[in-house]
């Protein structure tokens, strides 16, 4: 495999609609645990199906990405930046995955079913336990906050490497 300059279509593609999920996810999850109006109702039945989307996409983007070459990063970029880097990608990863199996976990442990409209329920992949489910419950939020920490970070990069060093990182999964 060679590397190009930009990513393909297939992986921008998954990048940017997974990170609009992302925050979205972020943002409704955040909500939902705030409100106790008519909205929350409304925010579960969007944050259930979202969640696995998300779980679904990042296999697929998984393939993707082992599938072919990423562009390289700038030769003069410090070896602690490559690695941040490279470390925060996997984290990102990792969230992507952690966060809806965990979140689908609580469910099962606190008997909720996962529904994904139209009549589609996903099985339990827990016994239904509340200390299961109190404990789940407290790893989906500390795991959120390092999920949006984790975000700010890489698009804080994004920013530095758009903005300020304007070193092509950013058009590699832009596409120009």
């Amino acid at each position: 495999m060679r590397a190009s300059k930009t990513f393909g279509l297939p992986a921008r593609v998954l990048h940017w609609v997974m990170a609009a999920m992302v925050l979205a996810m972020l943002f409704v999850g955040v909500g939902m645990v705030a409100s106790v109006s008519e909205r929350h109702e409304f925010l579960v039945a969007l944050h259930k199906p979202l969640g696995i989307a998300v779980l679904m996409l990042v296999c697929v983007r998984i393939v993707v990405r082992f599938s072919s070459k990423p562009p390289a990063l700038p030769e003069d970029l410090p070896r602690w930046q490559k690695a941040a880097a490279h470390g925060s990608h996997v984290a990102l990863y990792a969230l992507m995955i952690a966060m809806p199996l965990i979140g689908w976990a609580m469910l099962s442990a606190g008997g909720y079913p996962v529904t994904l409209g139209g009549g589609v329920q996903l099985p339990a992949i827990v016994s239904a336990s509340p200390v299961t489910f109190a404990w789940l419950r407290v790893a989906h939020r500390v795991l959120a906050y390092l999920f949006f920490l984790t975000f700010l970070a890489h698009f804080a990069a994004a920013l530095y490497h758009g903005l300020i060093r304007r070193d092509g990182v950013v058009r590699t999964m832009v596409g120009r």
